[in-house]
């Protein structure tokens, strides 16, 4: 993805309040389509070109619920990354449906797509994409000023401040260090309070101490906020921290037990059953 491309998709970050977390811009209580946030049904996705083309996600089917957190693993070129893409609108698949948070995404067109990404979708890559002419502050408010909130500054500083960056608020991406970076990025995407997180590698630029910092931010904000996440990493110790576990291979997922239900291991359907000899 370009990366003026990237700074218009991944504007939102969050913020916890002093009295917990405030009512979503965008919330889906209530909703018919509350139970499921993400559902894929026969998803297939192919890129290049004649003999260079590859079958990248084949016949993906996948229902997220309401406030779970799912994990996603996989080796490099297995396609979790491509199937993150494809559950933000990022991708178009080449067949099947896509429906997140009640809205079937091949039915709009990329204007419209752009504004419920905005609406729904808090989004956090590996390589940050601040724009690099803002500080700090402007870049949590961009997406709240998109969304018209007429707060937009006050509630980006405390965004900011949430995430531990209170006195850097004025500070410009290159006078920042890659962890704060990455924290003024996770302000930016839980800012308009969006149904669903996702996260690409949060940690995959950072070293492994800084990495727990925002990793600890991350699941902070899906806990107070009940958002649904969705976190792409090679980490298994990391994706067992979610409810959920997936196994990406080949561009075909591997069902997975809760996480939890075996002391927090990522455990195939097709293992023995925890306990089991």
């Amino acid at each position: 993805m370009g990366e003026s491309a990237g700074h218009c998709l991944l504007a939102r970050d969050g913020w916890f309040a002093r009295n917990g977390p405030v009512k979503s811009m965008n919330d889906i209580a209530g909703q018919p389509f509350a139970g499921d946030a993400i559902v894929l049904r026969g998803v297939n996705l192919s890129l290049g070109r004649g003999n260079a083309r590859i079958h990248i996600l084949r016949d993906i089917d996948l229902h997220i619920g309401r406030g779970e957190a799912v994990g996603m693993l996989g080796p490099s070129g297995s396609g979790k990354s491509t199937l993150l893409m494809v559950m933000t609108g990022l991708e178009r698949p080449d067949a099947g449906s896509v429906v997140v948070a009640g809205e079937e995404l091949r039915r709009l067109d990329e204007d419209r797509l752009a504004r419920f990404r905005g609406r729904n979708i808090g989004i956090v890559f590996q390589a940050f994409h601040l724009i690099p002419t803002m500080t700090a502050l402007e870049n949590v408010a961009v997406p709240l000023e998109l969304a018209g909130a007429s707060d937009a500054l006050a509630r980006a500083e405390r965004e900011l401040a949430a995430v531990g960056l209170k006195r850097r608020l004025h500070h410009y991406p290159a006078e920042l260090s890659g962890g704060e970076q990455q924290r003024v990025a996770l302000a930016r995407a839980l800012a308009p309070n969006p149904a669903i997180i996702v996260a690409d590698e949060p940690t995959g630029n950072l070293d492994e101490s800084t990495g727990r910092d925002i990793i600890e931010l991350l699941f902070r904000g899906h806990h107070e906020r009940n958002t649904t996440l969705v976190l792409v990493t090679h980490d298994p110790a990391l994706a067992g921290r979610c409810d959920r576990v997936l196994h990406i291979r080949s561009g075909q997922i591997a069902p997975s037990l809760p996480s939890r239900a075996c002391g927090g291991e990522a455990t195939d359907v097709s293992s023995p059953t925890c306990g089991e000899g």
